[in-house]
């Protein structure tokens, strides 16, 4: 068994349903979800003009290889209504592997660390909520840190 960080991500219809309807949902075939952040509304990343997001992430057991595991989470979008749109758009849930124990992925389909993570405000804010301690891989630094770090770069992002 793994342990995965997932990010979500929702900024259309129900934002809040939409979160705890994909926790549901990979609890239903996913894995165990041991952890789940506080709802955090966020400005959108990006491409700022559209509504503001809720995102949360959960520590997640699974059993999933994490190509397969991307494929469950895309098959979970794709349930929940998700359309392709453009880069950074709008979406009704956007589900993203954070961390993956503490391996490092690179192919064409998935990169874990998930590039950029250490710098977002938002992706980093749910994360301390479950798992402040989490270090990096490729950085070797906490959660925290980089929170505190991207903090003093984006202070009025949040």
């Amino acid at each position: 068994m793994a342990v995965a960080y997932i990010g979500i991500g929702s900024n259309l219809g129900n934002r809040e349903l939409n979160c705890f309807q994909s926790i549901e949902l990979m609890k239903a075939g996913s894995g165990v979800v041991e952890a789940c952040s506080s709802l955090h509304e966020t400005k959108a990343w990006g491409v700022a003009d559209q509504p503001y997001f809720i995102n949360m992430a959960v520590k997640l057991v699974t059993s999933y290889e994490p190509l397969a595991l991307l494929q469950r989470l895309q098959q979970i979008e794709k349930t929940m209504g998700r359309e392709k749109t453009f880069r950074w758009g709008p979406r009704v849930i956007d589900l993203d592997i954070l961390f993956y124990d503490n391996l490092t992925v690179v192919t064409p389909e998935l990169v874990i660390p998930h590039p950029g993570a250490h710098e977002r405000l938002f992706v980093l804010k749910p994360v301390i909520d479950i798992a402040p301690c989490f270090i990096h891989p490729l950085l070797n630094k906490t959660i925290q840190q980089l929170y505190k770090e991207a903090l003093r770069h984006e202070p009025d992002s949040l």
